[in-house]
């Protein structure tokens, strides 16, 4: 079977004086009856969570990055209704986003990655 790779990678962000670093962890693969991947986002340096938006990236080699859902306050918004039932994130204690791939397939290869904006 074809192998599928998922990478993550550090994003770094200035924020006035502050710095905000979001850390990502590697994905994480379980297979069963449907395969799913998940990848944390780690932020840190944020005064205000509550109010942050966190969004999630699919980076795809020869394309324009494509933003896939964003999450405040453990709220979600996707971009596309679509994306629903392939996507999920979820906000895991007080600086912990998780972000989830159900059924992954050879066209979700592609670098996945969180962003960070205060408004």
């Amino acid at each position: 079977s074809k192998r599928i790779y998922l990478f993550c990678f550090l994003s770094l962000f200035l924020d006035g004086q502050a710095q905000v670093r979001l850390k990502q962890s590697q994905a994480s693969i379980t297979k069963g009856p449907t395969t799913t991947a998940s990848m944390d986002c780690i932020a840190e340096g944020i005064p205000d969570l509550q109010s942050a938006y966190i969004h999630w990236y699919q980076h795809v080699p020869s394309k324009a990055p494509e933003r896939i859902l964003y999450i405040r306050s453990g709220s979600i918004s996707y971009d596309d209704n679509s994306y629903r039932n392939k996507y999920s994130s979820l906000k895991k204690g007080t600086n912990v986003y998780t972000f989830k791939i159900n059924n992954i397939n050879s066209n979700d290869e592609g670098t996945y990655y969180c962003a960070y904006w205060q408004y």
